[in-house]
């Protein structure tokens, strides 16, 4: 299942599969197996269904492979308690069992963005996050990401955002406090 990634996606699937009478053996990031099998007029159904939900069935083989790639990044960067002591490429390459070469090659085929690239927009997404929900120095968030120096967090969030992480925190804190300021009004 195309952008199954976390567990809210799990939940969807499954209230998605209740709503047409399937019963799953399991669901995992990115796969659904089934108990039963299912009519191609009921899969185009339900397919219709997860793309409403901004999810969307997928059959091919290169497709299911991005997906997988996806799923381990999202797992790596938000789920791992402890950061990758190996590089990523050899992580990934020996979990897929693919030359990474290849994994590469495919990944910027379908998403039009290299593995790398994705990476860092993600660990940047997570950056932003912990800015705004945390009480966490940068330090703290660039060893939790696995970054070398925190300049190289700063660097790579400069350039993915346009802003510096100290200033994207202080435009988020007054945004809140505007709101928060409104709701109490």
């Amino acid at each position: 299942v195309k952008n199954m990634i976390c567990q809210r996606c799990i939940i969807v699937v499954e209230s998605i599969l209740t709503d047409f009478s399937l019963e799953a053996e399991y669901i995992k990031p990115g796969e659904i197996f089934l108990k039963q099998k299912v009519t191609t007029d009921k899969l185009s159904q339900l397919n219709e269904a997860l793309k409403k939900a901004g999810l969307e069935l997928v059959f091919d083989k290169a497709c299911i492979l991005v997906q997988k790639i996806k799923t381990i990044i999202f797992e790596m960067i938000y789920v791992a308690d402890e950061p990758l002591v190996i590089k990523f490429s050899c992580y990934l390459s020996n979990k897929l069992n693919y030359n990474y070469t290849y994994l590469s090659n495919i990944f910027k085929k379908i998403n039009g963005i290299s593995i790398e690239r994705y990476i860092i927009h993600e660990k940047i997404e997570k950056v932003k996050a912990m800015l705004v929900a945390e009480d966490t120095t940068l330090k703290e968030i660039a060893f939790q990401l696995n970054y070398s120096s925190v300049a190289h967090l700063s660097a790579q969030f400069k350039k993915v955002t346009g802003l510096r992480a100290r200033d994207y925190k202080f435009k988020k804190s007054l945004t809140y406090y505007h709101l928060a300021t409104l709701n109490s009004a």
